[in-house]
């Protein structure tokens, strides 16, 4: 990174506005500027202190609350940075479904899952809908929570009907199993293909809690319809992706020159 120019006259210490939430605030402006990007070092405690004319403890309390919000990382020998990706996702369908798994160790990360809720619903309009099963039909909905090297980054909750996985409980995905080795092994299910949106989403208060985001924080959310190869509906997924650890990216395209 090059040299940042710091204005001091940006800090107005005679504001209601406490310093170091003006701080704070002057960091997020810095990192979502064009000169930084991920990996990107941020300006020291002292030099922040010294340009903006504040105390150093003060730079460190809006630090702080930057790192626990996950929009910067401190490294104990290289400084405060802005944190890389945790995951990189495919926009386009995969062939290898259930691999969030493969993805955060092909990241380089270590994956854990949790179980947030397992229920036995009815199907409301939509879920019906993508499901391809008449309204109010017995649906589970199964939400669980992903973590990067213990760092949440995606809420996912799947929709399935309850008649095609009967004897499926709680306690067949607490410790974190594939729910695709499941569907696969146990009820002959195999994913073959899924439709996918994309979409800019403003978490609720629980999302927000449980991926530790900031307030006013959007996430980008995933819908999937998952089909079998008979291009039946298997599972509705919604995925809530962090905004900072995960990314989304598309697949280099083939050249159309012969």
């Amino acid at each position: 990174s090059g040299e940042c120019s710091l204005e001091p006259s940006m800090i107005e210490k005679q504001s209601k506005v406490p310093v170091y939430l003006q701080v704070q605030r002057f960091i997020e402006d810095l990192i979502e500027g064009a000169d930084y990007g991920p990996g990107d070092h941020i300006p020291s405690e002292r030099a922040l202190a010294d340009q903006l004319d504040v105390n150093r403890l003060t730079v460190r309390k809006a630090i702080d609350r930057l790192v626990s919000h996950g929009r910067l990382e401190r490294n104990s020998t290289n400084g405060t940075r802005i944190p890389e990706p945790r995951l990189n996702r495919h926009v386009e369908p995969s062939p290898n479904f259930g691999s969030l798994t493969r993805a955060i160790q092909l990241n380089g990360g270590k994956p854990s899952s949790k179980l947030l809720h397992f229920e036995l619903a009815k199907a409301k309009d939509s879920i019906a809908s993508n499901l391809a099963i008449p309204v109010d039909d017995d649906i589970l909905v199964i939400r669980r929570l992903w973590r990067v090297d213990d760092v949440p980054i995606i809420i996912e909750t799947s929709y399935i009907p309850a008649a095609t996985v009967p004897g499926l409980g709680a306690e067949d995905l607490i410790a974190g199993q594939s729910l695709y080795e499941i569907l696969r092994e146990r009820y002959g299910i195999v994913a073959a293909t899924s439709n996918r949106t994309i979409s800019v989403h403003v978490p609720t208060s629980f999302e927000e809690a449980t991926l530790m985001l900031p307030p006013h924080s959007s996430t980008l959310l995933m819908r999937l319809i998952v089909e079998d190869a008979n291009r039946r509906p298997i599972e509705y997924v919604r995925s809530v992706n962090h905004p900072v650890h995960v990314n989304f990216q598309t697949a280099p395209q083939a050249s159309d020159k012969s």
